[in-house]
């Protein structure tokens, strides 16, 4: 095998331009291991989903307080951060698949803990289990799916997570409208504890994937990973291009060919976040700091609030009926699914820029519709303005349809594709704490900033966050389509050799007697 020189101005390895055209023969393997991977992101659509609607029953039934309500729903982003920096260094140690299962595992026993649940302690106390599981499947998806794609089909397969979000919104949405017909001491039972079937499935189907060939390449096992770019490549001549990459940046000479290496140490994530944290190389802080900053106005743009409170912003928009407000909100779960798949299509075709700076631009006119629309409503009291309650409709369903064609699932994408191979895990794991901490902050100041500055007030403030994320955007964001991973790091101006001799990687082969032979 040859040496692979890579080109960070060209879209794609030049050799792996050359083997592209071929016949691609093993897409619908890489396709069902990124569907199967991607579908632990529904477990958090699903709780932003009901929460939504079985708030109003909880709140009820408990004799919450609206800061309580708050809490209640805003605090499970807080707990993922436990899962998702946990997630980092289990995904190191134990790989990317049991990762999977064990988010599974750990939201299928918060799930139960929420549904019978008697009292305000006993459902934080669920939400804490569950938030832990949602932390693990926000971080690992999207490192797995990026870890597994072929280059040509990255950012469609990447943005799978969010489109299993969305689905997941879709589905709370659909459990809220089925059982607020009970009463409610049971509506919010059945609605959180269902939530628990979807997480078995998940558990049990995902044994059937298998491993990252990038962590199969970090604990040295060459014949494995081989196997699984094998069945994940385009073409066989991808498959051996993509081994020899990996190689190269976990530091393992591409001649090397042998079945099985014995990598001494930081195999497992050791002295990552020294790199990452304490001492990073000028442009891995770069990449760092771009991780943070698409994480955090993907989150402080106001989408969980759209998502969460949309029944609450349906009431102040003048539809009082439950049954009209989870309709429309149904209405809204819909749109935002319909639309992360038509971002799926052309996200490899177009490119990453060109839908977000679409995707924010159009976030921000609707941010100021709806902040017009409801500030209308707002100053006429129990007159009922027909156009503004129209203007605010149709304001969250096109924010909710720009948000899911670019923002959405591009941040997801990028902050899978930018790290090098060492730090991909612990990077992306602090990508994830950035949004969830936004998040949790953003819904649980939702109602107290609504009586502060009003809600049309609150969306008009979102917009001047979406306005400075667009700036941020333009000038901090390159393309990456079509570039492999490795390739990725070159655009921030990184040598995945200097991470190499940073992590000081040291690495024994095993010679036919079975002896270690050091290099």
């Amino acid at each position: 095998m040859g040496q692979t020189k890579l080109d960070a101005n060209s879209e794609l390895n030049p050799n792996l331009k050359e083997v592209a055209q071929g016949k691609r023969r093993n897409f619908r393997f890489a396709f069902g291991c990124a569907i199967l991977a991607s579908m632990t992101s529904i477990l958090l659509g699903y709780d932003i989903g009901v929460m939504s609607g079985a708030a109003k029953y909880i709140k009820k039934d408990l004799k919450l307080t609206d800061v309580e309500v708050e809490i209640l729903l805003g605090i499970l982003n807080l707990y993922s951060l436990v899962g998702s920096f946990a997630a980092g260094h289990t995904s190191d140690w134990v790989g990317r698949r049991y990762t999977i299962v064990f988010a599974a595992s750990i939201f299928f026993v918060g799930a139960l803990l929420m549904g019978f649940a008697m009292n305000y302690a006993f459902l934080m106390f669920g939400r804490l289990i569950a938030g832990i599981g949602v932390g693990y499947a926000l971080m690992i998806a999207p490192v797995y799916t990026a870890e597994v794609s072929p280059a040509s089909a990255r950012g469609f397969l990447t943005s799978f997570p969010e489109v299993f979000i969305n689905s997941g919104i879709l589905l709370g949405y659909v459990s809220n409208y089925a059982f607020s017909h009970l009463s409610y001491h049971l509506s919010w039972r059945f609605m959180l504890g269902i939530g628990a079937v979807p997480s078995v499935l998940l558990g049990v189907l995902v044994l059937f994937m298998p491993e990252s060939p990038r962590w199969l390449v970090l604990q040295g096992r060459l014949k494995d990973a081989k196997l699984v770019l094998s069945k994940t490549s385009d073409t066989l001549e991808e498959a051996e291009l993509r081994l020899a990459d990996i190689k190269r940046a976990a530091g393992i000479p591409e001649s090397c060919d042998d079945d099985v290496v014995t990598v001494n140490k930081n195999s497992h994530g050791e002295g990552v976040w020294k790199e990452l944290l304490l001492r990073p190389l000028p442009a891995v802080r770069r990449i760092l700091l771009t991780a943070v900053g698409i994480h955090f106005f993907q989150q402080a743009s106001g989408i969980d609030s759209v998502v969460l409170y949309s029944p609450t912003i349906f009431e102040k928009a003048g539809i009082h009926s439950d049954n009209a407000q989870l309709g429309t909100t149904v209405a809204v779960g819909f749109t935002k699914t319909m639309f992360i798949l038509i971002a799926t299509v052309f996200l490899d075709r177009v490119g990453r820029r060109p839908l977000l700076m679409a995707s924010i631009g159009g976030m921000i006119v609707c941010l100021a519709s709806l902040g017009l629309g409801l500030t209308v409503i707002g100053r006429h009291g129990d007159e009922k303005i027909d156009w503004a309650v129209a203007l605010c409709i149709a304001s969250v369903l096109f924010y909710v349809a720009f948000f899911s064609i670019g923002l959405g699932p591009i941040t997801w994408v990028y902050t899978s594709e930018i790290f090098p191979l060492r730090l991909r895990a612990q990077g992306a794991a602090i990508g994830v704490a950035v949004n969830r901490v936004t998040s949790g902050v953003i819904t649980m100041t939702f109602l107290s900033l609504e009586k502060a500055i009003t809600i049309g007030g609150s969306f008009f403030l979102y917009g001047g966050v979406a306005v400075a994320a667009s700036v941020f955007y333009y000038f901090c964001l390159p393309e990456t389509r079509g570039k492999t991973l490795e390739e990725t790091c070159k655009l921030f101006g990184l040598n995945t050799d200097e991470v190499q001799e940073e992590g000081d990687v040291q690495m024994v082969k095993a010679n036919e007697t079975g002896a270690k032979v050091a290099n």
